[in-house]
């Protein structure tokens, strides 16, 4: 198994952001994203609902940074080129966001265009589902609690759709859609995996709501 991986980081903000790429083969890369700098979550006030306030005994932050460890969660990972002229079908599984606690779950996800995204409401609260892309069409969906799910798709990729309820504006979520199944967002340990992809020449770009990193690497399968 051989591979060559460069990585170059594009300074969004003054606290570093490194990732590491732990393990390249023929069924995929799979890494580690690492961060260096203080925890900037700040505590949410929910005072504004009382419903909402009543589901946190203890504060939440806004889980903008979601450190633990120094590992770094909810960064989108994603091919970013070498897949032109290629074509993938669409997958059949909806993808799933809850509005539950008073905000989303999960925070970032990724999703192929074209796919379902199916949205509920856990709470006990009205919300609605403001989606305010660049490239797609932009949507406002209020729905209270025990309301049908809702369902949108997105025709064209776009890195990133932003999601928030202007009821309750602490809420803030990320949808990364991309044309092919080659993604992923860093789990709490700042683990990701992206598994089957194809030997090839790609660009990898990861994606976080503070600062971003890219990646280069040559991807050989093994011999």
């Amino acid at each position: 198994m051989s591979s060559k991986t460069q990585w170059y980081l594009l300074a969004l903000c003054a606290l570093p952001l490194l990732a590491g790429c732990g393990r390249s083969g023929a069924s995929g890369v799979q890494g580690r994203v690492t961060y260096e700098g203080p925890d900037t979550d700040q505590p949410i006030s929910m005072q504004g609902d009382p419903a909402c306030a009543a589901l946190h005994p203890q504060p939440v932050d806004t889980d903008e940074t979601a450190l633990e460890n120094g590992r770094l969660a909810n960064v989108f990972i994603y091919v970013k080129s070498g897949l032109e002229g290629k074509s993938f079908p669409v997958p059949k599984e909806k993808k799933q966001v809850d509005q539950r606690g008073c905000l989303y779950s999960p925070h970032v996800l990724g999703v192929q265009v074209g796919q379902t995204v199916e949205f509920t409401n856990s709470d006990p609260t009205l919300h609605n589902i403001h989606a305010l892309p660049r490239a797609n069409e932009e949507s406002n969906d209020p729905q209270s609690q025990g309301m049908p799910p809702i369902d949108k798709t997105f025709t064209k990729p776009e890195v990133m759709v932003p999601l928030r309820c202007d009821i309750h504006p602490w809420m803030v979520a990320y949808l990364g859609v991309v044309p092919h199944p080659y993604y992923a967002v860093s789990a709490e340990d700042g683990t990701f995996s992206i598994r089957n992809l194809p030997p090839g020449k790609y660009t990898l770009e990861a994606w976080h709501e503070k600062r971003m990193v890219r990646v280069n690497f040559d991807f050989k399968p093994k011999p």
